[in-house]
């Protein structure tokens, strides 16, 4: 109701020409840049998806985890990268976030939407940590949940600039009824001059 308009809203603001779409799933949100005259690529590591998402329609697929990404398995550039709830890891995702210098042209922007940590949080401590799945709210196909890593506000903004982005703008889209924030949307734009040198590399390690 609230989320998927919030990112395609999100994307559009950065008016880009190419879009990578990481962790894409069945492709639903590269089809709806697609239909905007965007050229997108949807990856994801789960071969499945990937066929669904082909037999969807518009946009480009393909078969990729992030670690391939991290290791340089991708050598197209493009405008704008968009993670929408796909980001759930550690190790993985910090490694992406290595690669994505590489991955974006300068100027270029990375978005992300996930859960907004003031309300996931739940009565845990407000820290980062791993946390147990849930699919609350979804159908009954969704299934086994898999852990997912917590990370505070401070700490995504934190990722975001120890990789070389600065925040242009951070959303909370509210839902029309309960009036709290949907989910948080972070948009950093890429400023490779600005990256440490201890940062800078492949981020093969991640893993």
């Amino acid at each position: 109701m609230v989320t998927n308009n919030a990112i395609v809203e999100a994307v559009a603001s950065r008016a880009p020409r190419t879009v990578l779409d990481l962790g894409c799933g069945e492709g639903w949100l590269t089809r709806r840049l697609a239909d905007q005259g965007r050229d997108v690529l949807g990856t994801d590591a789960i071969p499945a998806l990937i066929r669904q998402a082909k037999a969807g329609g518009k946009g480009r697929f393909q078969v990729l985890s992030y670690e391939d990404l991290a290791k340089g398995a991708m050598t197209e550039r493009f405008d704008l990268a968009v993670g929408n709830f796909s980001l759930l890891g550690h190790t993985s995702v910090n490694g992406l976030f290595r690669a994505l210098p590489q991955l974006l042209r300068n100027g270029g922007t990375f978005i992300v939407q996930t859960i907004h940590p003031l309300l996931s949080c739940g009565d845990l401590p407000y820290a980062d940590g791993w946390r147990e799945g849930s699919w609350a709210g979804f159908s009954n196909a969704f299934t086994d949940p898999a852990p997912w890593y917590f990370r505070t506000l401070e700490s995504w903004v934190k990722l975001y600039t120890d990789h070389g982005f600065s925040i242009k703008e951070i959303r909370e889209p509210l839902h029309p009824q309960t009036g709290k924030p949907a989910s948080v949307i972070f948009m950093g734009q890429i400023n490779r001059s600005s990256i440490p040198a201890n940062r800078l590399g492949s981020g093969a390690d991640a893993c």
